[in-house]
């Protein structure tokens, strides 16, 4: 006889600012492309997306990380922000060590300053055997040696942009039709 685990209530999160209508943004591509991406041992994950993908003309996607070593693997959770004015507020980044990634999902969108940025959630086994989950650092997280796959379905048609969301009081990674004129899509 199995034994139940006592439910845990789902956490409420409180949007602070103006209430928006529009509960999701979305775009559609039909030219996306598809490609697979091994992330090269020793790189940053932010070095080993971002590279390779500029590389062949790729600013904004999605990933699936189908898993693999990380030498070294920098995270942290963002419970809701307890000053109330923002959803959520990142804790400090936590030191995973030697990790391995089980799976993980992460964004290429470009930040407010114009850079690449990667988001990166993930389920990971740390070295003790426990496992964690939370907001991968993509500049604090070294593929170990040997490569990783990544599923890459890369957007032609609009770019994921780190703007300021008024409702949640945080920038967030929000699509955007292209602007042929725009200087930062040059």
């Amino acid at each position: 006889m199995h034994k139940h685990l006592p439910r845990q209530r789902a956490r409420m999160l409180r949007h602070p600012g103006r209430f928006n209508p529009v509960r999701i943004h979305s775009e559609r591509d039909m030219q996306g492309r598809h490609l697979r991406l091994s992330l090269a041992p020793g790189q940053s994950l932010h070095e080993a997306i971002v590279g390779p993908l500029k590389a062949v003309g790729v600013r904004s996607a999605s990933m699936t990380i189908l898993g693999g070593q990380f030498a070294r693997l920098s995270y942290c959770v963002a419970p809701p922000d307890p000053s109330g004015k923002a959803v959520i507020a990142y804790s400090a980044p936590i030191d995973a060590g030697e990790t391995f990634m089980i799976f993980g999902n992460a964004t290429l969108g470009i930040a407010a300053d114009g850079a690449p940025l990667v988001h990166c959630h993930a389920t990971i086994r740390c070295a003790d055997g426990t496992f964690r989950g939370g907001h991968i650092l993509p500049d604090r997280s070294i593929v170990a040696a040997r490569p990783i796959s990544v599923l890459v379905t890369a957007f032609e048609g609009f770019t994921l942009r780190q703007s300021f969301d008024p409702e949640t009081n945080i920038p967030l990674l929000q699509p955007f039709r292209e602007n042929k004129n725009d200087p930062a899509d040059a």
